[in-house]
């Protein structure tokens, strides 16, 4: 039976749409939607368990995977079958499940999974801005209990005109890449980086994008109706007690309030907000304990987020005792690990991050084999979260999602004040040391200065702060809230994190958790962060103003060559024999890359120190070395022979070129050695090829004055001896007797 299809089509301009299709395809998922935009294709499946987990949050999985087919390739490595996920993979899960999240109730605990698929790939189209509403339109058409429809979008700005999901090519001329994910009436996620941009542009781009989110909530919409909306399915609540609850917001809140007030460090306040906590349990029989269950704890963290919250509108205060815009104590090294290429420490309050730089050639670029997208990164930046920073012991099983979106962040501020012509390839690694808030924005701090300590020449130093929002919608009140705890993290309602230069921001994470926050607060909170972020930016220029000059003595100097491509042979050498022992007797790493505009070799040259690279760089003037007809060069005798001596160019060591003995002198020479001997250095004549030889000919008699008296030796004559019709002075006729083949023998 043909199934029924239901379909809904955005239109973004310039003759693009996207399509959301129905009915066709994975219909025993509790929803399933292809999102279609020229050739690319995402297949959304979402299912959720019937019955509620025995947790207090919500298990809620988004998985994103590009399928090589979907571009007509095969994956790569040895075992040809996709694998682990790709960070760019990760990252779309991380923008996806930040949205989503939010949307379902506090209560629902059901186990829910949301799978994206790359089914097919279109080179005009990136396929993580669609992700987001393939996502939200297949919630729609369930029956999960999700508060309302979401998108995502792409903004880029080409000539100062915003453009919604440019293609990648699109990207390279753009001074934005954001993706911002909303609902028809609230902007919740912004993440991207730019190029230098005022907080105004920002939100203007923010605007923008939330114009187009609102046609494709629509759409969506749309089609849950066209296809008939489930009834959200029933489900346990967690148990409410709305006298326990008041009973303990009135126990805990007066005390919890003051022990705020008094701005203790980390562990003091938090062992303090524990005895509260305690002694409030323990008010409690045995019994009540046993059958109240988790609701003590629950109402307790409502009582202590909501006297905290409190602190912060009515006195301006904070828990460490900070007024809203104060910066903690920072405090910053840079050279502390003396056998890296560059390393710096930026501590800020109880966050502390130890960054490295790490120098190499184009060899050690970071390979991306997407089936969206293959390329490489000269710069690229990892973060590490060891479970130590926060005082705690768990299990360590890989990179975590959270570490790849950090690091991601702080690469994206940073990578664009890496100039273009920077030799290297630059590696950053930042290590957690401690953490209390904002461990990215510590990165971004630390990886500055270690990247200037290194010698990188950034154009510019960058800094990062992250940023809180309080705000109570009764009241009218707000309070922005500038290098944020991990506690206030947590009981804020906006979480953002802004980096940038003197100049403007170069990167921005931002999580709205609520509804209607206007484009005012936005903006005044943006321009708060800018002054946070140029206070610590001073912190680092006092530290260290500008890059090094140089690299460290022990770090590898990079030096490039360009080679025509006829001699990238000569310098490879068969089986790779000239480069690796040019490799092995310098010390240092080559490279060579081709330049497919200007079809030249691009030769890099790795080294510490001079010499090696000194030496590298001779013999590649060896190589390229092309005498001139008629010009004079300095040449050394190294080989002597019966017929003549083989010299080499004294200025490019390693070419040579046999010296005739006829050429040594004008007088006639019987023994090569009554004129040279081995090491002799002398002047010889670049005669180019030799017309008889057809082997490079030079003389040293031909810059030497000729003996008085000397008489030139007549030409010698091929054809002596012969008649002119072929016969020899014997009378013998030589010529061929073409009428039998060389070859036959007579017949006897």
């Amino acid at each position: 039976m043909i199934p029924k299809v239901f379909k809904e089509v955005i239109d973004l301009g310039d003759g693009r749409e996207i399509s959301i299709e129905t009915g066709k395809l994975a219909k025993q998922a509790h929803g399933s939607v292809v999102v279609q935009s020229g050739k690319c294709m995402l297949l959304c499946t979402v299912v959720s368990n019937y019955r509620q987990a025995d947790v207090d949050f919500l298990p809620l999985t988004v998985d994103y995977r590009e399928k090589f087919a979907a571009a007509g390739r095969y994956p790569g490595g040895f075992f040809k079958r996709e694998a682990r996920p790709s960070d760019g993979e990760v990252l779309t899960m991380r923008l996806v499940d930040r949205v989503l999240r939010p949307l379902f109730p506090k209560d629902y605990h059901s186990e829910t999974q949301v799978m994206i698929q790359l089914m097919s790939h279109d080179d005009d189209v990136m396929p993580d801005a669609m992700a987001g509403l393939a996502a939200s339109a297949a919630i729609q058409l369930s029956d999960f209990p999700f508060e309302c429809p979401i998108s995502e979008a792409r903004v880029g700005r080409i000539n100062g005109e915003f453009v919604i999901n440019p293609t990648r090519a699109q990207l390279l001329e753009s001074d934005i890449d954001m993706m911002i994910g909303a609902s028809a009436d609230s902007v919740m996620m912004v993440e991207g980086e730019m190029d230098e941009i005022s907080e105004e542009e920002m939100t203007e781009a923010i605007k923008f994008a939330h114009e187009a989110i609102k046609v494709q909530c629509a759409a969506q919409v749309k089609l849950a109706e066209a296809f008939g909306k489930k009834e959200v399915r029933e489900y346990e609540p967690e148990r409410e007690d709305a006298d326990l609850a008041q009973k303990i917001h009135d126990m805990a809140y007066d005390k919890v309030y003051a022990v705020a007030q008094a701005g203790s460090a980390k562990h003091e306040r938090s062992a303090a907000f524990g005895e509260i906590k305690e002694e409030i349990k323990a008010s409690f029989s045995e019994e009540e304990q046993e059958d109240f269950g988790g609701l003590i704890s629950k109402y307790y963290s409502k009582a202590e987020k909501a006297a905290v919250r409190d602190l912060t509108l009515n006195e301006g205060l904070r828990l460490d005792g900070r007024k809203t815009d104060e910066i903690r104590p920072i405090w910053c090294e840079v050279d502390y690990l003396p056998s890296t290429h560059g390393s710096s420490i930026f501590t800020r309050g109880e966050t502390q991050a130890l960054a490295t730089v790490t120098l190499g050639t184009s060899r050690e670029a970071n390979q991306i084999d997407m089936p969206s997208y293959e390329g490489e990164e000269r710069f690229y930046l990892h973060y590490n979260f060891p479970p130590f920073s926060t005082g705690e012991a768990r299990p360590i099983r890989g990179t975590s999602r959270r570490e790849v979106g950090h690091g991601n962040l702080a690469q994206r501020a940073l990578k664009g004040m890496v100039p273009d012509d920077c030799p290297y390839t630059v590696r950053v690694v930042s290590e957690i040391l401690e953490s209390n808030g904002s461990s990215s924005m510590a990165t971004v701090c630390a990886g500055t200065m270690a990247m200037m300590d290194a010698g990188v020449q950034l154009k510019k130093p960058v800094s990062g702060i992250a940023m809180g929002l309080i705000s109570d919608a009764d009241s009218g009140k707000y309070a922005v809230l500038s290098d944020i705890l991990g506690d206030e993290d947590h009981l804020g309602d906006m979480d953002f994190k802004v980096t940038g230069t003197a100049d403007g921001i170069t990167a921005c994470q931002m999580d709205i958790k609520v509804k209607g926050l206007s484009y005012e607060i936005l903006v005044n909170a943006l321009k708060q962060a800018r002054d946070g972020r140029l206070h610590i930016l001073g912190k680092i220029t006092e530290t260290i103003e500008t890059p090094n000059n140089e690299v460290k003595d022990h770090a590898p100097t990079m030096v490039s060559r360009r080679v025509p491509n006829e001699f990238i042979g000569a310098l490879i050498g068969p089986g790779g024999k000239v480069i690796q022992e040019m490799q092995k007797e310098t010390e240092t790493t080559i490279v060579i890359n081709e330049d497919p505009v200007t079809e030249e070799g691009i030769v890099e040259i790795l080294g510490v120190g001079s010499k090696g690279i000194d030496a590298v760089m001779a013999k590649i003037d060896a190589i390229l070395f092309k005498p001139e007809v008629g010009s004079v060069y300095e040449v050394k005798v190294i080989k002597m022979l019966d017929f003549g001596a083989v010299v080499e160019y004294v200025e490019a060591p390693g070419n040579e070129v046999l010296l005739h003995v006829s050429e040594l002198a004008w007088e006639r020479t019987e023994n090569v050695s009554d004129v040279v001997n081995m090491g002799d250095v002398f002047d010889v004549k670049y005669f180019g090829i030799d017309k008889r030889t057809r082997k490079e000919k030079v003389s040293r008699k031909a810059i030497l004055p000729k003996p008085e008296g000397y008489v030139e030796r007549p030409p010698r004559d091929n054809n002596r001896g012969r008649d002119n019709r072929g016969r020899d002075n014997r009378g013998r006729d030589n010529r061929r007797d073409d009428r039998r083949p060389r070859g036959d023998k007579k017949e006897d």
